[in-house]
């Protein structure tokens, strides 16, 4: 075995970190947050553009002044969303802001007011046929707000002046921006000019391309925390199952990153926990609610006979959570820890809102899912992969298991959030020293 050089080490080093930043921040500017990376970007621009489109199918641009990298969708449901400062995920009206603003800067001059900038866009959407009448509204100025705050972080416009803030003041609140042209037409990596509607725009934009089920697996295991074996099309199946230890070791080498393969999927581990936008464990109500309610789910449907078919044990991949488990379960996390912890207030009044962003960021978790299909003969992906997906496929096999519910499962990662028990020898003597064993529930 040849033993890599110290220079071989460093030059690895430096493409998996200029990977792993591109990854997380596909958008990375020559000024912006991760100005001291971006050298290396530039440095291994050639081999970073040849393996993000071999191993992802993902495009990568690098200019003097910004690199950006073009990734693709996973289809209908599967995006990652923006999210305000205070958390809050966009709604559909700040995506719809945010495109119109868009759609202004990509032809604006070098510099505009703001006043400007709010009647161009509210004239791009006249044209598109898009109600902003409401505009005048405290709410829906924080909305256009947050959406013109989003383009500031992006650097496609710059306060010179000001603050785009001045939008939602009462009054006439006013600044003077600088446009950043460049950027505001690389951001966008769909093909719009080929889609027919915003449907069409994420089928298309999930295409694959060539690279087929090879290139769709890998961008769900980059992209997703976890992939189980029973949402993959057939032909997806397959290739996993004969790739997986390869897999592994090229994503190792890539980003850094560990795979844990089991019988019912393979999920990608971040040693660092640095490549993701969700986290569990996590600071504030909603993750501390999430956690506690999965270690309890975890440990009270844990199934009797757990492991792999061949081995005498039972593979489950879900198992139906009873109707009221979780209302009841989270009632009581809220008597316990509501207080205690300073949970948001807005929550801990509202247990159905509570249950249901809670429920929501363990989805995004690929903790639970939905029981009913969630993807049923080809739907959200690309016109020319649909025909791969077998008919009436859910997302999370469970019809072997017995029960009902109320529509969610809990999927086989939460497992790993399971209680543990602490059991100790009794009486240790002279001879034997006390022990302690961790057992799981």
């Amino acid at each position: 075995m040849t033993v890599p050089s110290a220079h071989d080490v460093a030059l690895a080093a430096e493409r998996r970190s200029a990977a792993r930043l591109l990854l997380t921040h596909p958008l990375v500017r020559a000024k912006g947050p991760h100005a001291d990376l971006f050298p290396l970007i530039r440095r291994h621009a050639e081999w970073l553009t040849h393996r993000f489109q071999q191993v992802l199918g993902y495009q990568l641009l690098v200019d003097t002044a910004y690199a950006r990298l073009f990734k693709a969708g996973l289809g209908h449901g599967s995006g990652h969303r923006l999210v305000r400062s205070t958390g809050t995920p966009f709604t559909p009206r700040t995506y719809a802001c945010l495109a119109l603003a868009l759609s202004v800067l990509v032809t604006a001059p070098e510099q505009m007011l703001l006043s400007r900038l709010v009647a161009d866009l509210k004239a791009a959407a006249a044209d598109a046929g898009i109600e902003l009448e409401g505009t005048g509204r405290q709410a829906e100025k924080r909305t256009l707000a947050a959406a013109l705050r989003q383009l500031v972080d992006w650097g496609a416009l710059v306060e010179t002046d000001g603050s785009v803030a001045a939008v939602a003041q009462e009054g006439t609140g006013e600044a003077l921006l600088t446009v950043d042209r460049e950027i505001a037409r690389a951001l966008v990596s769909g093909p719009l000019a080929q889609s027919r509607d915003g449907a069409d725009l994420v089928r298309r934009g999930a295409d694959p391309g060539f690279g087929g089920p090879r290139t769709y697996v890998r961008r769900m295991l980059v992209e997703t925390p976890a992939v189980y074996l029973d949402e993959l099309a057939d032909s997806e199946r397959d290739w996993l199952r004969t790739r997986q230890r390869r897999e592994a070791t090229a994503f190792s080498e890539l980003l850094g990153l560990e795979a844990e393969i089991r019988a019912e999927g393979v999920v990608l581990v971040d040693p660092e926990e640095e490549l993701t936008d969700l986290r569990l464990p996590g600071t504030g109500t909603l993750a501390q609610a999430a956690l506690l309610l999965v270690e309890r789910l975890a440990g009270e449907l844990r199934p009797e006979k757990p492991g792999h078919p061949a081995t005498g044990g039972e593979l489950v991949v879900g198992v139906p959570l009873p109707e009221g488990l979780v209302e009841r379960v989270l009632a009581g996390l809220v008597d316990e820890y509501g207080k205690r912890c300073n949970w948001q207030r807005g929550y801990v009044e509202d247990l159905p809102e509570f249950r249901a962003a809670v429920l929501d960021l363990l989805a995004r978790m690929r903790l639970v899912a939905r029981r009913h299909p969630l993807r049923s003969a080809g739907e959200g992906l690309p016109p020319t992969y649909q025909d791969a997906v077998p008919e009436g496929r859910s997302v999370t096999d469970v019809s072997s298991a017995r029960g009902t519910g109320d529509g969610w499962v809990l999927l086989a990662a939460a497992a790993r959030y399971a209680p543990r028990v602490t059991v100790g020898k009794a009486a240790p003597t002279q001879q034997e020293p006390a022990t302690q064993q961790e057992l799981p529930l």
